[in-house]
């Protein structure tokens, strides 16, 4: 298509990922010190109608076709179904996910299934309420579970799970969420944790590998591998010969950088053409300074054509951007 985003290796972008907020009402220790961050102060987070005009702009313009809404925690975003229903009625409306932890998904569910949101991915890396309190410094496993139930009852299917195994942490508990999973009708997905903790403290040693995660569904799973992957971050097995799929993100032992279609958004407007992009594109400053669609659209494409090949974390050469996770959107 001639309005395609597409960077200098041919990677054709047709997924944004738009952080809602940088705040979050869990504090995981894998992700932000327990006092929290520095949140952004609110005048600098884009307005409604500044996300609604993004959005727009890049469906029109730039062939876009999904969008991830993500944060922080955007469950936390007031007026979350109104934005959600004013993306949906574009014109070139483009299919609505969402991210997030879970909390508040029970009293949600219904009002954003409504608005047009078509699915939801939720964070849950473990089943025991102590454990849960622990990783999260909260205790509000309860309001997960309940959140999950009400996203099914809701229509945002599929609903997708995603767990970070962290070694001597949860990686116990990986057959038992995949099981879990199977039981209740969701997808499991299990990701690799990367260097984006505020605290800088990510240690290779602790991240449980694709290979591992593997190791132990197949100890108590039959898995057959799904052959078509495209795009799609996660490579899916079959388990037990049933349609339940489970799904491993391997983003550091196995990178899928040469397929990645996926460009990024912040709370504050800044475009970033990889999660772990050193450096950003500020939209925001377009938006506010009185940039037409056209100039906006000429900066989101540069943007990408400085899309690098690939985030080589194994190279010595490799930098940790300055956000946290939290602050630039999954």
């Amino acid at each position: 298509m001639s309005n395609s985003l597409v960077d200098r290796f041919g990677r054709v972008h047709t997924d944004l990922r738009v952080s809602l907020t940088d705040r979050c009402n869990l504090r995981c220790t894998y992700c932000m010190p327990a006092e929290g961050l520095n949140w952004l102060p609110r005048a600098e987070v884009l307005s409604d109608d500044e996300v609604v005009r993004l959005v727009r702009i890049a469906t029109e313009r730039l062939g876009i076709t999904s969008v991830r809404l993500t944060g922080g925690e955007p469950l936390l975003r007031r007026g979350l179904p109104q934005l959600i229903a004013r993306m949906a009625e574009l014109q070139r409306a483009p299919e609505l996910s969402l991210t997030t932890n879970g909390i508040g998904l029970g009293r949600l569910a219904g009002a954003l299934r409504a608005a047009g949101l078509d699915r939801v991915n939720v964070s849950l890396d473990t089943l025991d309420p102590e454990r849960f309190a622990a990783i999260t410094r909260r205790d509000r496993l309860p309001d997960v579970l309940d959140g999950l139930r009400a996203a099914r009852a809701a229509g945002l299917t599929p609903v997708k799970v995603n767990a970070v195994p962290v070694r001597g942490t949860n990686d116990d508990e990986i057959p038992d969420l995949a099981a879990f999973a199977v039981a209740h009708g969701y997808r499991m997905r299990f990701i690799e944790s990367m260097p984006l903790d505020a605290q800088g403290a990510w240690d290779r040693e602790r991240m449980v590998t694709a290979a591992e995660i593997l190791d132990r569904l197949g100890a108590r799973f039959g898995l057959t591998p799904v052959e078509r992957r495209g795009n799609a971050p996660a490579e899916e097995w079959r388990i037990d010969g049933t349609d339940a799929t489970v799904g491993v993100i391997a983003s550091v032992t196995r990178p899928f950088c040469g397929s990645c279609d996926r460009v990024r958004l912040t709370a504050d407007g800044q475009l970033r053409n990889c999660l772990f992009a050193t450096d950003e594109s500020d939209l925001r400053a377009l938006l506010r300074g009185g940039a037409d669609d056209a100039a906006i659209e000429a900066a989101w494409r540069g943007s990408v054509r400085g899309k690098g090949p690939g985030h080589a974390i194994d190279s010595p050469e490799f930098r940790r951007p300055e956000r946290p996770m939290s602050a630039i959107g999954g």
